[in-house]
């Protein structure tokens, strides 16, 4: 594999990436003890245990047992290795489930699987925007995606518009809810928080946020709090 030329960035050709034959099948000879797919796999499993920083390639041909210059040639850096993770994990994305024909229905459920599918490997909320490669996992889940909003009656680059759109909420959703996870306020701290807010909702400087905080209590949960999100993103999409 070679750099893709003119691309200013690592990682390969896209058409040597995803439409050459398979690497594993040699020509001649044995065939190799590991493959990209192991390979690919092995790196899934260490960003979804440790975080997409614990993924090098020195880490990976550990994993399945390689030394780590022969990795290169299958994935000749990071990125590449990452391009491959992405469609890897995307192949459990259902492209192929029934769709209903109304196409703000069909985009929720769409948006909810993202996040689902995103929440199950939580490094993926970072990488995902910063992608440009579509592998054929991905691309096939995009054909679902377009085919859902084809009712809408938007013409073909405003639906590839409208689930970038999607994914790019999702994405950063997933990648906020990750977050404040990880940084989750003990009780005390929590009630600490609220009271500070109370107290400056009330100080008769901030009448907007004082208007916000006494207005009618919704679910907080991340399932609620997603979905009204999702909803309004959604229902507010100009199909004109």
């Amino acid at each position: 594999m070679t750099r893709a030329e003119g691309s200013g960035a690592p990682g390969v050709d896209p058409r040597e990436l995803w439409l050459t034959p398979d690497p594993d099948r040699p020509r001649r000879g044995r065939r190799p003890a590991f493959s990209r797919e192991a390979i690919t796999v092995a790196a899934v499993a260490l960003a979804d245990a440790e975080g997409i920083d614990a993924v090098t390639m020195r880490r990976v041909a550990a994993e399945v047992g390689a030394g780590v210059m022969s990795l290169y040639s299958y994935a000749p850096d990071k990125e590449t290795l990452l391009d491959l993770m992405i469609d890897h994990v995307n192949g459990e994305l259902p492209a192929s489930d029934p769709l209903t024909g109304d196409w703000r229905a069909d985009l929720k459920a769409i948006g909810h699987l993202q996040r689902d599918h995103m929440l199950r490997h939580p490094w993926l909320a970072t990488a995902v925007p910063a992608r440009r490669t579509l592998g054929p996992r991905t691309l096939a889940f995009l054909e679902h995606a377009l085919a859902a909003l084809r009712p809408s009656g938007l013409d073909g680059g405003a639906r590839l518009e409208v689930f970038a759109q999607l994914t790019a909420f999702v994405a950063g959703h997933v990648a906020h809810e990750v977050a404040q996870a990880e940084a989750a306020l003990s009780p005390d701290r929590a009630t600490a928080e609220a009271l500070y807010l109370t107290a400056v909702a009330a100080d008769g400087h901030h009448p907007e946020l004082a208007e916000a905080l006494a207005s009618a209590g919704r679910p907080v949960t991340p399932d609620a709090t997603f979905t009204r999100f999702l909803n309004r993103l959604v229902d507010g999409l100009d199909a004109g």
